[in-house]
């Protein structure tokens, strides 16, 4: 599970536009519910008129509609260059069907995209990941591992607080939580899309075993979700690590 290089620049070898024109979505959404929302916009591609959608608008806020319905509805204001439909969306999220919420925050995500598209004449580039981001930065769960298998110490642990700190603070990484269960550190974090990362997890581990080769090489690192501790435990069986 590693992932390489730098996303900034892979988009903007696509795309060629700067940093302010990525929008990361800041929720952390499933990714499986992110695909479905993202099929059902395509198959909703120009099926009704931009006056048909903004008609039919105050529909979402009715019980009687079924949530697949309102799910198609949300997909077709999302659709449209129209600052009502994103006003319609942003009022929705206030008091959503909770069976809808991270669905609606898609809708309204793509929404401002497509308006700020259209208003600056510049392409936009919306980016989902299972644990969504912060400004310009994307969260990753990793998972560090003991050489030989063993417990950490007390020192060690320290040890790998300390040096995520400090490689931190220098590119304004964030590290918002940090569990050790036996042989393997669990740590969520924030990191800016410019930077690496492989590169960057890289060079903590060489830091940490400076002070005595007590890491394995070898981690694992997701956008998509917070592993358990079962899923963690199956990887390295089927990897035979450990």
């Amino acid at each position: 599970m590693k992932e390489n290089g730098n996303i900034y620049d892979l988009i903007n070898n696509y795309f060629d536009i700067g940093e302010d024109s990525i929008s990361i979505l800041e929720e952390q959404i499933d990714n499986d519910l992110q695909m479905e929302y993202f099929e059902c916009s395509r198959n909703q591609e120009k099926t009704r008129s931009e006056q048909e959608i903004i008609l039919d608008k105050d529909l979402i806020f009715d019980d009687s509609i079924s949530v697949d319905k309102k799910k198609i509805l949300l997909v077709q204001l999302a659709s449209i260059n129209n600052v009502v439909a994103y006003r319609t969306i942003e009022k929705y999220i206030r008091k959503p069907n909770i069976k809808l919420f991270e669905w609606a925050c898609l809708a309204l995500q793509e929404s401002r995209v497509l308006i700020e598209s259209k208003l600056l004449e510049e392409n936009k580039v919306l980016i989902t990941t299972g644990l969504g981001g912060k400004g310009n930065k994307l969260r990753y769960f990793i998972v560090f591992f003991t050489d030989d298998g063993s417990s950490f110490t007390g020192l060690q642990k320290d040890i790998i607080r300390s040096e995520l700190n400090y490689a931190f603070k220098s590119i304004g990484a964030e590290v918002e939580d940090i569990i050790f269960e036996e042989n393997f550190a669990l740590v969520l974090s924030i990191v800016p899309i410019r930077v690496p990362v492989q590169n960057l997890f890289n060079r903590i581990i060489h830091e940490c075993n400076e002070f005595g080769e007590f890491l394995f090489n070898d981690y694992i690192i997701t956008n998509l979700k917070v592993l358990s501790v079962d899923e963690i435990r199956e990887f390295l069986a089927l990897n035979n690590i450990m």
